[in-house]
């Protein structure tokens, strides 16, 4: 199988790195990450300049964009035809709950799907990651078993994976996103010129965390699996925006 492989940490990171030898032996591969981090980039698109791609010396291709420009210049340019699956990671923390909107590993799966492949996000779900080899080689046996049982449709998977050792990850839970509390202010500071700046603050902790979330499953040991939708329509409000309108 082809399958293509980014991330938003950088095509240098330990998680792409683990990912793409765990899946090589099995699969024809290509990486196609940016040439530094991008975390939080979301789906951006760089539309304003020309990208440039580079190789390095193990293979991997970089790009001097998004994650999402990485995956949607791969699979339409680099590549002869499109892969049969996208996967992006293994990220250097956890992509659970608010985290999906902002995160450039969820991005970078989603630009997949949005060209008609089905695509998987892995996250290792820690502040300080150790178990990388464990989480590739719980993604190489989500991705066997879903080539093995595809989907009718392409799919979008969001996983996140304890940072354990393989004999404490107790299994797998498919999962909705739980949500986070709000997120702490900015803090104000100020450069060596004394001229003010900000910095984004922390993400929130998990506020709906309850069984059943994403959140919940990996606190407890389970890999978590989310499918996910990228249709942002409120398919509840439609007969009140509609009420509203005709007053």
């Amino acid at each position: 199988m082809r399958i293509l492989v980014s991330n938003d940490d950088g095509y240098f990171a330990t998680g792409i790195a683990a990912l793409a030898a765990a899946l090589a032996d099995e699969h024809e591969v290509m990486v196609c990450a940016p040439e530094r981090d991008r975390s939080g980039s979301s789906n951006s698109l760089t539309l304003d300049r020309p990208l440039n791609v580079r190789r390095a010396p193990n293979g991997f291709f970089y790009v001097n964009g998004t994650p999402t420009d990485c995956v949607h210049l791969a699979a339409t340019g680099l590549m002869d035809q499109l892969p049969d699956l996208v996967v992006s990671g293994i990220n250097h923390g956890a992509n659970m709950g608010d985290d999906t909107v902002y995160s450039g590993t969820v991005a970078a799966a989603t630009e997949g799907y949005l060209l008609g492949v089905p695509a998987i996000a892995f996250s290792l779900a820690s502040r300080n990651p150790q178990h990388f080899e464990i989480a590739a080689q719980v993604a190489s046996e989500l991705i066997a078993h879903t080539l093995a049982h595809p989907f009718e449709t392409p799919a979008l998977l969001n996983v996140n994976i304890p940072d354990l050792p393989y004999d404490r990850i107790l299994g797998r839970k498919v999962t909705r996103l739980g949500r986070r509390h709000r997120a702490a202010s900015v803090i104000k500071d100020q450069n060596p010129r004394g001229d003010p700046i900000w910095w984004v603050g922390p993400v929130g902790s998990a506020a709906v965390a309850g069984e059943g979330t994403d959140f919940h499953a990996v606190a407890n040991g389970y890999v978590s699996i989310t499918p996910l939708s990228v249709d942002l329509t409120a398919y509840s409000e439609l007969d009140t925006v509609s009420k509203w309108l005709c007053a």
